[in-house]
This record gives C-alpha cells, structure tokens and sequence, in this order.
C-alpha cells in the first residue's frame, strides 16, 4: 500500500490548498465556539478558497501530472522503451 501512494500530494498545489483550507477550518472552529456567525462563514469561504486556489494552481501545472487509470480485466498496454533509446 505504501508504493501506491508515492509522490500522492506533494506538489505545491495541495500544500497551498490544504494549508488555506486548514486555516479556514481554524477560523470557521474559533468563530462557532465564539457564537459569532459572520466569522463562522468567513472561514467557510477560506475552505472552499482553499479548494479553488489548488485547483487552479494544478491548472496550471503545479500540481501531480494524471496517471493512466487501471481497469480490471483490461489487457496490459504493450510497453515501449523510451525515446531515443536504441537496443
């Protein structure tokens, strides 16, 4: 299970999105126990912030590049060696 997830988020893209979404999360908890419903959604909109600013920091090529998916069943692609690499 541990070489499935080689590289899995980190990029600079989930580290800024998690990071402004943490603190949003921070800010909405601290605001709740304060009764105070202003600052409550104010940190629900840095969460949701922190999705959008990952996402578009991924869109533009900070983020993990896709991988294939593996389809079960599915024959194995034949494999190639890389470019410019005679035998």
């Amino acid at each position: 299970m541990a070489g499935s997830s080689h590289g899995h988020g980190h990029t600079p893209a989930a580290w800024t999105g998690v990071i402004i979404s943490f603190i949003g999360f921070c800010v909405a908890g601290a605001f709740m126990v304060m009764a105070q419903p202003v600052g409550f959604w104010a940190g629900m909109v840095l969460i949701l912030g922190g999705a959008v600013v990952g996402g578009i920091m991924r869109a533009m090529g900070l983020g993990q590049d896709p991988k294939p998916l593996k389809v079960a069943g599915a024959p194995a692609a034949a494999t190639r060696e890389p470019a410019g690499v005679e035998s």
